[in-house]
């Protein structure tokens, strides 16, 4: 259609048929069967709402999809189709790392191809619209939904997002194989108050702007053609009624022209919020913050025709919304071919075909990150006696909370995978415990693995794996968090391992003092007594459906490690939220300074995190030159380059992933020690040596200003390039009026 003629269809559609555009209901409200989730009790929509219903979430297959779109379009009066949405956040059937991993890949072009793999998958099954990708800043490892994002740095972060909605949506979302992407949660959600999700959010405007936006402002850039509303409140307003969030920001600062979608019942949630009296202020405050579609809750089929019909809202918000959803369904197609790229012959050759398992194990082994490597004990000769222990070993669930289209079944676990391609002569596989401890359930979409294991089996377990790990050379302890322990509403006070597996962790760590630990979580945890008492430790995050195999590819030395980490691991919880782009203190810890008294600092605790962003180790060794500049001194329309020699001093194939920060020493406000602003991957040979170069243009310089604008100031800039970021390989320039 042209706009024109998506003009006079909005023209011709009546009051109550354009608010119904506006709604969106669980595919299982169309047969009566739906289990809402959050404070939000199951409604059942009047039958014309259903008939009207603009869009439709939780619906995949392409048979059923295609039926109902077939008999919504019968029933609705113009004709028009229906948008079908999913939570396709990292992958479809077909699983790669969940986001947290993927930032550790420093990869952004690798999600590209993921998110396109996911894409094609969802696409093939009926999807016009992934609520994804989420690009929320976290910096506190006690929300669950850290698993969600790319991390703590708001560059990453961007990266990422905007090449993430490029590989769900393409060049064109009428192509074939693509679906709109979701923008999420807008805004600042993952600043929730002391990492418990749902809690308001308490940031400067400064600290907002100059961090939390940034990533949510790259994904609009990019083209998303959606924006979904955070839970959270901002400036003391709840995001979804905060018209200067949405109309000032978004819209006109930020030039988003898409959709903007609540997140599930957060219109309702207004009410509990204390910002709204009842159901119809919140449509109101909903309405006029510029929402387009209400996610679950029926308020605005409920309230929006009346408040026009009663003169409190002028009907030309319900037109601007209409028209935003009719236009989003025009570039998708939607009009011509109102079931897209749906068709159950190629869900049977494209889902979990083996060129999307290759990706996803590429994606995997490419986000797994070595903290530790205690005198090279990693990678494992095929000739040594290994004990391989733990839950982990025997798991199909090595995908996160969000990855509830996948089937456990489809997933090869780490025994399979051994076995696959390596002789079980020198192997031995023990379970050792369960992952959660007997009788323990989580509740999340779905429940945990069933795990009905009595006390006494668990003790058997036990002993089982100590008597292994007392009689090989090498224990491998695959542990970590059930995949239900993060995500939505998986908020935890204490980071580490559950207690069953702690029990075991001591156990075997007591028995062979040569411990590999490989770590499963979806998020930070607590690694004092782990990282401690394992020789080597390898996170591998929660992997996805080719983890496995991509673990030991690693793990045997087919491939090195090569990940960084995208968020702080805490020394404890006690340190969070704590991330390596802090502001400096008037009174900084220093070498010289570190034992005394008054200072900016714990008196039981170290300040640093016990792995800092951007760390993570290879299985060969790297030197890295002192920084030499092209230039001292620049002006805004030069450029400085900066360069530094890496070289593999190791014996075998690496690679290393240089970063650039910056720091600017005094500014009109303070700046934060350390700031990311590029970075290169690098793969040498052993005793390969290579020159690397990073541009500085003024702009990187930028700031947001004591006047609120976006500017450089001149003065002096010191300039770190190194492995990680806590370098300390430093040098100084400045820039000039």
């Amino acid at each position: 259609m042209t706009e024109k003629e998506l003009k006079t269809l909005l023209a011709d559609m009546t009051l109550e048929e354009k608010v119904d555009q506006m709604n969106q209901v669980a595919a299982g409200m169309f047969s009566g069967d739906i289990t809402a989730m959050g404070p939000m009790a199951a409604k059942l929509y009047p039958p014309e709402v259903l008939a009207r219903t603009g869009s439709v979430l939780g619906g995949m297959g392409a048979e059923a999809l295609k039926k109902l779109q077939k008999e919504q379009i019968e029933k609705q009066p113009h004709k028009i189709p229906m948008l079908f949405m999913l939570d396709v956040i990292n992958g479809f059937k077909t699983v790669y790392p969940i986001p947290l991993g993927q930032g550790a890949s420093f990869d952004p072009e690798l999600s590209r191809e993921c998110a396109a793999m996911a894409a094609e998958e969802a696409a093939v099954s009926g999807v016009h619209v992934t609520f994804a990708p989420m690009t929320d800043l976290v910096r506190d490892a006690r929300w669950g939904r850290v698993m969600e994002s790319t991390g703590e740095d708001p560059y990453l972060n961007s990266l990422f997002c905007a090449a993430m909605v490029k590989g769900f949506q393409g060049d064109d979302l009428r192509e074939e194989g693509q679906v709109a992407a979701c923008v999420k949660h807008f805004a600042g959600y993952g600043g929730a108050t002391a990492g418990r999700d749902y809690n308001t959010v308490e940031l400067s405007e400064h600290t907002f702007r100059e961090f939390y936006l940034r990533s949510y402002e790259a994904g609009v850039k990019a083209g998303a053609a959606m924006v979904m509303t955070s839970f959270n409140t901002v400036n003391g307003t709840p995001a979804t009624g905060n018209r200067w969030l949405m109309r000032r920001i978004l819209r006109e600062e930020m030039g988003f022209d898409g959709v903007l979608i609540s997140d599930w019942a957060a219109i309702e949630e207004m009410i509990p919020h204390g910002y709204c009296a009842d159901r119809k202020e919140a449509a109101i405050r909903a309405i006029r913050a510029g929402v387009d579609i209400d996610m679950m809750t029926g308020i605005y089929s409920e309230q929006l025709a009346k408040l026009v019909k009663e003169g409190t809202i002028p009907e030309s918000l319900v037109d601007e919304a209409c028209l935003r959803i009719l236009t989003l369904k025009n570039k998708l197609g939607l009009f011509e071919n109102p079931f897209k790229d749906a068709d159950e012959a190629k869900e049977k050759t494209v889902i979990r075909s083996e060129k999307h398992r290759a990706l996803a194990k590429k994606a995997a082994a490419e986000s797994f990150v070595l903290l530790k490597n205690e005198k090279k004990i990693l990678p494992l000769k095929k000739t040594s006696k290994i004990a391989f222990v733990g839950p982990y070993v025997k798991s199909r669930n090595l995908f996160g909370s969000w990855s509830f289209i996948a089937e456990a079944k489809d997933v090869e676990n780490l025994e399979e995978a051994l076995k696959k391609v390596e002789t079980e002569e020198n192997m031995t596989f023990s379970r050792g415990s369960s992952v959660l401890g007997t009788a323990f359930k989580l509740q999340g979409f779905e429940e945990s693995e069933k795990e009905d294991f009595t006390e006494e089996e668990e003790q058997v377990m036990l002993e089982e794996a100590v008597k292994a790990a007392k009689e090989a050379e090498i224990v491998v302890l695959a542990v970590g968090e059930d995949r239900l322990q993060s995500g939505e509403a998986a908020s935890r006070g204490f980071l580490d391992l559950p207690e069953v597996q702690k029990r075991l962790f001591d156990a075997v760590t007591a028995a062979n003092e040569n411990v590999v630990t490989v770590l499963f979580s979806g998020r930070p945890l607590d690694l004092r007594e782990v990282s401690a008492k394992s020789k080597a430790l390898l996170e591998v995050w929660m992997p996805g459906s080719e983890g496995a195999a991509a673990i030991v590819e690693i793990l045997f030395g087919e491939q090195a490690p090569q990940g960084k980490l995208p968020m702080s691991f805490p020394y404890c919880v006690g340190q969070v939220p704590v991330h390596y782009n802090a502001y400096a203190t008037g009174r900084p810890v220093t070498p010289e300074n570190a034992r005394e008294r008054f200072h900016s600092r714990y008196i039981d605790i170290p300040n640093q995190p016990i792995y800092s962003f951007g760390y993570g180790l290879s299985y060969t060794d790297f030197e890295i030159s002192r920084i030499a500049l092209d230039r001292e001194e620049m002006k805004a329309s030069e450029t400085i380059h900066a360069s530094v020699t890496v070289k593999n001093i190791g014996d075998r194939e690496g690679t290393e992933t240089l970063q650039l920060y910056l720091h600017d020493r005094a500014a009109s406000v303070v700046r934060p020690v350390k700031e990311l602003k590029g970075f290169q991957k690098v793969k040498l040979q052993p005793g390969e040596e290579k020159k690397v170069t990073f541009a500085i243009t003024e702009e990187m310089l930028r700031f947001l200003t004591e006047d609120g604008v976006w500017a450089s100031e001149p003065g002096a800039f010191d300039l770190y390039i190194g492995g990680a970021s806590n370098t300390e390989n430093q040098a100084v320039f400045k820039l000039t009026e």
